[in-house]
């Protein structure tokens, strides 16, 4: 996907009604997860992001810094992010328990 058109989201709008259920984008341009719920307020936030699974089954949820997420919007309006992440980092890391 190339991302160059897509406008970037500014802070006002890095809100959990905005930002949930927005996909996930690695370091490889591959679909890596979708947010989940975003976990506290401000700089210090994480957006869990569940990754793996099929369909939403089996995926696991991780904690992944806002700041290591560039979110943006497409021409259609719908809310992505890029990270570089890849999927196989991601699905390393521990998994968020709430």
């Amino acid at each position: 996907m190339d991302h160059t058109n897509h406008v970037r989201l500014d802070t006002a709008e890095l809100t959990p009604n905005i930002l949930e259920g927005a996909t996930i984008y690695g370091a490889d341009d591959h679909k890596v997860g979708k947010v989940h719920h975003v976990h506290g307020i401000g700089p210090a936030s994480a957006a869990i992001i569940d990754v793996g699974g099929f369909l939403g089954i089996g995926a696991k949820p991780v904690a992944v810094p806002l700041t290591d997420l560039q979110f943006m919007r497409d021409e259609d309006g719908d809310v992505h992010a890029v990270t570089s992440w890849t999927k196989d980092q991601l699905k390393q890391m521990p998994e968020h328990h709430h």
